[in-house]
């Protein structure tokens, strides 16, 4: 793979996490390699050798799940790859964004240049046009299991051969007509097309792509709000003494520790006796140990989604060096979701400690500011309001962080008894980056607040002062009661397109 400005070149290796994020987010455009396309001529030879010999292979000359005893008439093989997506045509509810369903696409054909899908070129050149041309089917968002996202790969399948519906340049039409207003035709399908089109797990993974990279920027800019915090509460930084954290090095810890360092950098708060009190409340105190467990748990995720992103997962698989095609369970993603699903439970535990820090902040007690920081006295609310929205906001999370993906009930006449769940796994952390996000952002507004009530802004460090002027330059301090939703939504819309260092 290589990369320019605008294009996203497939040349043999694979595409990488933030390739799939910026075809899906940023307009991105695919080019295929002459390797690759000659990689995908091998594996279909292979296929066209099993055709030839009428050899029974899954999906190709037989039917599917439970109809894989019923062999396939020769002249069937067309029409029935093109019923493949409209039998599994049956998802329900909203629809996806579009930048979930460009991610699934490239995700597809992320997989199909893999080379062991034994697609025809004609179809993996065709799903690629339709992409660049902007061509996004209407995928209804629920209905798949994670034994392959058959359902929503289904309705992108059926759309392309010029069936159900589709956006193109923000205006949803019959997907015959996006496919004509795109330039586009329908899809062409040989034998085994149809069934390449919808076995994989391409909705899962190009979720997952999405999700790293809102994750992996949330994870910067809620450093910033810790730090940030700490300023404001004069915390004791003796929390982040390397020497005490390789003591006992727990994953992540050392790295999350050296990061905020780094944002207190020239900060007041690094002098001795500059903190209030020799031990601060856990939420302070165990932030290393805290935020190193999540940046641990983004590693594995990013680790299994790019292992996804580099491989074949269809079933059958084309092995076009040994000439072979074999039945396999590669579909399964049981440790794929169970990655996802400790990040899920790690960012649990990092809203719980971004809500209790935000509650600290907020006490006079704890913090030895006005209560509920507001500088004109008790007979305004301040920020008393907010700790509703931040209950709220981390209940959600921690009820979303309680496992779904054990198998759901048999389906298939009982072929089909485990399955991952993997696309409801990705839905729910999507929901849990959002809350965080806004958590992150009321954390930020909060101790920006502080930090003027304790008259130390010019004090700050290095990276907390860019957080606190990344703030103020969008939200005011606090002082006669307003209302403060729209000042979290504006930080939380912020942060969640612009990375902390590229802020300014």
């Amino acid at each position: 793979m290589t990369e320019a400005a605008d294009i996203v070149s497939l040349t043999g290796a694979a595409p990488t996490i933030g390739d799939i994020a910026s075809i899906a987010r940023r307009g991105v455009q695919i080019v295929v390699s002459p390797e690759v396309e000659a990689k995908i001529n091998a594996a279909r030879a292979v296929v066209e050798r099993y055709l030839a010999a009428d050899r029974p292979v899954y999906g190709l000359t037989t039917a599917l799940g439970a109809g894989v005893d019923t062999r396939l008439a020769a002249d069937d093989l067309i029409a029935f790859q093109l019923r493949v997506p409209q039998a599994r045509a049956v998802g329900v509810g909203a629809a996806l964004p579009r930048e979930a369903v460009r991610a699934m696409m490239a995700a597809r054909i992320a997989g199909m240049a893999a080379g062991g899908s034994g697609v025809s070129l004609p179809a993996f050149t065709g799903l690629v046009a339709a992409l660049n041309a902007g061509f996004h089917p209407v995928v209804p968002s629920l209905g798949s299991i994670g034994a392959a996202d058959l359902a929503p790969l289904a309705h992108m399948g059926r759309a392309l051969l010029g069936d159900g519906e589709a956006e193109v340049d923000g205006m949803v039409m019959p997907a015959l007509d996006a496919l004509s207003k795109a330039g586009l035709t329908p899809l062409s399908i040989a034998p085994k097309d149809g069934h390449v089109l919808v076995v994989a797990n391409s909705l899962s993974v190009g979720k997952a792509c999405l999700c790293i990279e809102d994750i992996e920027r949330l994870f910067d800019w809620s450093l910033g709000a810790v730090a940030l915090n700490f300023e404001a509460f004069r915390a004791n930084v003796s929390a982040f003494d390397d020497r005490a954290l390789a003591a006992r090095p727990a994953f992540g810890q050392r790295e999350a520790a050296a990061r905020l360092r780094e944002l207190l950098s020239g900060s007041s708060l690094l002098a001795d006796g500059a903190a209030r009190r020799l031990q601060d409340p856990l939420s302070y105190r165990c932030a290393p140990q805290v935020w190193g467990a999540l940046l641990h748990a983004i590693g594995e995720a990013r680790l299994a989604t790019e292992i996804e992103l580099a491989s074949s997962g269809d079933n059958p698989v084309v092995l076009a060096e040994e000439g072979l095609i074999l039945s396999h369970g590669n579909f399964d993603m049981t440790a794929f979701v169970l990655a996802w699903e400790r990040l899920g439970q790690a960012i649990a535990h990092c809203a719980a400690a971004t809500a209790y820090r935000t509650m600290k902040i907020m006490s006079a007690g704890m913090s030895e500011l006005p209560r509920f920081l507001t500088p004109l006295g008790q007979s305004r609310t301040g920020f008393a309001t907010v700790q509703k929205t931040v209950s709220a906001l981390e209940a959600e999370i921690r009820h979303l962080a309680a496992p779904v993906s054990l198998t759901p009930i048999p389906v298939a006449d009982g072929v089909e008894d485990q399955a991952s769940m993997a696309p409801s796994v990705l839905a729910k952390i999507e929901a849990m980056i959002e809350r965080l996000r806004y958590l992150v952002a009321i954390e930020l507004v909060a101790s920006a607040q502080a930090v003027d009530l304790r008259g130390v802004a010019g004090e700050l460090g290095s990276g907390t002062s860019h957080a606190y002027r990344q703030v103020r330059q969008r939200v005011p301090p606090l002082e006669e009661d307003r209302a403060q939703g729209p000042d979290f939504q504006r930080i939380s819309d912020f942060i969640a397109h612009t990375a902390l260092q590229a802020a300014s």
